[in-house]
C-alpha cells in the first residue's frame, strides 16, 4: 500500500500544485473520493474547508485530510488510468505548452503518467537522464528503430550542465518535438507510446491475438489476450470493450506445449486449479513467447517478485542511491582529504614559517656571532697594539728611569754638597734671625703704643657717630609729628566741610517739613470749618451714653444707634430739600 500510495501521490501533486485550494479544494477532494472509490465524509470535507482564518485550508494543512480521509482509505479497486485522467483534467490546462507537438492530446497524457511512474520520489518531480534515456530507449525500439547513443549522450551532457532533470511538461515538449523520432510519423509515435505505457502502468507484459478452445462448444474462437502479472484477460477484440474473461494466475498455475491435433497447431495449455485452457498462437514463435512470459510470470509470483519493469525500475533507483550514496562519501572523503590537506598546507606554511623564522634567527646570531668575532679580534688587535705601546712605553720609562736614577745620584751628591753650604748658612742664618728678634721686640712695642692711639681716636670717633646719629632721629621724629598734625587738620576740616553740607540739608529738610505742617495745619482747619458747617458736631468731648455704642473701623463711635438713626432722618430731609 505504500508503494500504490506514492503513485497516487504523483499525480494529485500536479493536480494539487495547479490548483487554487481556497476555491477548487472541494472539487479536487470530491473528485479525489469518487476516482478512489473512497466514502465520501462531507462533515470532514466542510470541516477542513471552512471558510474562516482557522480552517486548515493551505500547503501544510491539506496533506493531513488526503492522507486521513482518503489515501489511508484506498483500497486498490479503481482504474488506475481515470484516476490519472482526472489529475490530468485538473493540471494540463495550466502546464501544457501551447507550441504544437507531433504528438496528440492523449498521447501527452500518457507520457505524462509514465513521468509520474519514472520520476523521483521528491518534489518537486524530476526525471533524471537515466530515466529518460531508458524511456527513449524503449519508445525507440517499439517503434523498430535505431538507438541514436551518441545524440542522446550530447543531450545528457547540456541537461547535466543547466538542470538535474526534466519535469513532466518538459518530458512531453522532449518527446514531442520529435528529436529523438525523426523519420518516423506520428502514429508510429503513437503506438510506441501506447506500448510502453502498456507496460509500464498498465502492467501489460504481452498481448496479441491467438485462439482459444471453449469449455462448453469446445470450438476456437479468436480473441486478443492481455497478460498482466497476476492475470490474462481475454477480449473480443483490441480496443478491450468486450472483455470475454480472466485466466487468474498463481503460484499453482503452469504452461506447457501440446502437440498439434484436431488442424490446430502451436498449442499449449494453461493449468490451474479448476480450469485448463487450450491456447493456439499463429505461429512457433508466437508460441514459444507467449509460453515463456506466461512462465515467467508464474515464476514471479511464486518468488513474490513484482513485475520485470517494476523489479527493473527498482534496481534502477537502487543503483543510483547507491551510486549517489558513493559519490556523497567519495565528495565526504575528497571533502576530508581537501580538509586534511587544508590542515597539512596550514602545517607545512607554519613549518616553514617556523623554519624561515629559525633561519632568521640563525642568520642574525650567525650575524651577530661573526660580528662579535670581528669586535672580538678588533678588541685583541687594539690590545695587542695598546700592549705593545705599553711595553714600549715601559721600555722608554725604565731607560728613563735609569737615566733619571743617573741624574738621582748626581743630584744627591750635589745635596750633600749643598748641606754642608747649608750647614754652613744656617749659621749665618742663626745670627740674623737673633738680631732681627731685638729688631721685631721693639717694633712690637711701637705697634702697641700706636695700637692705643687708635683705640682712643675710634672711641672719640663712635661717640660722635653716636651723637649725629641721635639728632637725626629726632629731626625724623619731629617731621613725622607735623605731618600726622598735618593730615589731622586736613580730616578735621574736611568733617568740618561735611558737617557744613549736612547743617544746609537738615535746615533744608526742616523748612520743607514746616511748610508740610503749615499746609497740614491749613487742611485740618479747613476741614473742621466744612464739618462743622455741614453737620454741627463742634462740640466739646463729653461723657457718652450709658446706652450701648456703635463699633466702627476706628473703634467706638462717638454717638448711639438712636442719634444716628435721628441725624440719617435730618440728612434725608435737607437731601430732600436741596434737591
Amino acid at each position: 500500500m505504500v508503494g500504490l500510495k506514492e503513485e497516487l501521490l504523483k499525480s494529485i501533486w500536479h493536480a494539487f500544485t495547479a490548483l487554487d485550494l481556497d476555491r477548487s479544494g472541494k472539487v479536487l477532494s470530491h473528485n479525489l473520493c469518487t476516482v478512489l472509490n473512497v466514502p465520501h465524509d462531507p462533515v470532514a470535507l466542510e470541516e477542513h474547508f471552512r471558510d474562516d482564518d482557522e480552517g486548515p485550508v493551505s500547503n501544510q494543512g491539506y496533506m493531513p485530510y488526503l492522507n486521513k480521509f482518503i489515501l489511508e482509505r484506498v483500497q486498490g479497486n479503481f482504474d488506475k488510468v481515470e484516476f490519472n485522467r482526472m489529475c490530468w483534467t485538473l493540471c494540463a490546462k495550466k502546464n501544457l505548452s501551447k507550441s504544437p507537438l507531433l504528438i496528440s492530446d492523449e498521447d501527452a497524457f500518457k507520457v505524462w503518467v509514465i513521468f509520474n511512474f519514472l520520476s523521483e520520489d521528491k518534489y518537486p518531480l524530476i526525471i533524471v537522464p537515466e530515466e529518460i534515456e531508458y524511456l527513449l530507449k524503449k519508445l525507440t525500439e517499439a517503434m523498430g528503430a535505431g538507438w541514436q547513443q551518441e545524440q542522446f549522450d550530447h543531450y545528457k551532457i547540456a541537461l547535466n550542465t543547466s538542470q538535474e532533470g526534466l519535469s513532466a511538461w518538459e518530458l512531453i515538449d522532449l518527446i514531442g518535438s520529435g528529436q529523438f523520432s525523426k523519420g518516423m510519423d506520428g502514429q508510429t509515435v503513437s503506438m510506441a507510446i501506447n506500448e510502453v505505457f502498456n507496460e509500464l502502468i498498465l502492467d501489460v507484459l504481452k498481448q496479441g491475438y491467438m485462439l482459444k478452445k471453449g469449455h462448453k462448444r469446445k470450438n476456437w474462437t479468436e480473441r486478443w489476450f492481455v497478460l498482466k502479472p497476476n492475470i490474462i484477460s481475454y477480449y473480443v477484440s483490441e480496443d478491450l470493450k468486450d472483455k470475454k474473461g480472466d485466466i487468474i494466475l498463481d503460484s499453482n498455475c503452469c504452461v506447457e506445449a501440446l502437440p498439434d491435433k484436431d488442424g490446430k497447431k502451436c498449442l499449449f495449455l494453461i493449468k490451474c486449479l479448476d480450469k485448463s485452457f487450450e491456447i493456439s498462437a499463429s505461429d512457433k514463435k508466437k508460441k514459444q513467447e507467449w509460453i515463456q512470459a506466461i512462465q515467467t510470470t508464474v515464476n514471479l509470483l511464486r518468488a513474490g517478485s513484482p513485475p520485470p519493469h517494476k523489479e527493473a525500475r527498482q534496481k534502477r533507483k537502487e543503483l543510483r542511491q547507491k551510486l549517489l550514496a558513493e559519490q556523497e562519501e567519495l565528495e565526504r572523503q575528497m571533502k576530508e582529504l581537501q580538509t586534511a590537506n587544508e590542515n597539512k598546507q596550514k602545517e607545512l606554511e607554519t613549518v616553514r614559517k617556523q623554519l624561515e623564522a629559525a633561519a632568521a634567527r640563525a642568520a642574525e646570531e650567525e650575524k651577530k656571532r661573526l660580528q662579535t668575532q670581528v669586535e672580538l679580534q678588533d678588541r685583541f688587535s687594539l690590545e695587542l697594539e695598546r700592549e705593545k705601546m705599553v711595553r714600549q712605553k715601559m721600555e722608554e720609562q725604565v731607560a728613563q728611569k735609569s737615566s733619571e736614577l743617573e741624574q738621582y745620584l748626581q743630584r744627591v751628591r750635589e745635596l750633600e754638597e749643598m748641606y754642608k753650604q747649608l750647614q754652613e748658612a744656617l749659621e749665618d742664618e742663626k745670627q740674623a734671625r737673633q738680631d732681627e728678634e731685638t729688631v721685631r721686640k721693639l717694633q712690637a712695642r711701637l705697634l702697641e703704643e700706636e695700637s692705643a692711639k687708635r683705640a682712643e681716636l675710634e672711641k672719640w670717633h663712635l661717640q660722635q657717630q653716636q651723637t649725629i646719629q641721635m639728632t637725626e632721629a629726632e629731626k625724623q621724629e619731629l617731621e613725622n609729628q607735623r605731618m600726622i598734625k598735618e593730615q589731622a587738620l586736613q580730616v578735621a576740616m574736611q568733617q568740618l566741610e561735611q558737617l557744613e553740607l549736612e547743617r544746609k540739608e537738615a535746615l533744608e529738610q526742616y523748612e520743607e517739613v514746616k511748610k508740610k505742617l503749615e499746609m497740614a495745619a491749613n487742611n485740618t482747619k479747613s476741614w473742621k470749618d466744612k464739618v462743622a458747617h455741614h453737620e454741627g458736631l463742634i462740640r466739646l468731648i463729653e461723657p457718652g451714653s450709658k446706652n450701648p455704642h456703635l463699633i466702627t473701623n476706628w473703634g467706638p463711635a462717638a454717638f448711639t444707634e438712636a442719634e444716628l438713626e435721628q441725624r440719617q432722618k435730618s440728612w434725608k430731609g435737607k437731601k430732600a430739600t436741596s434737591e
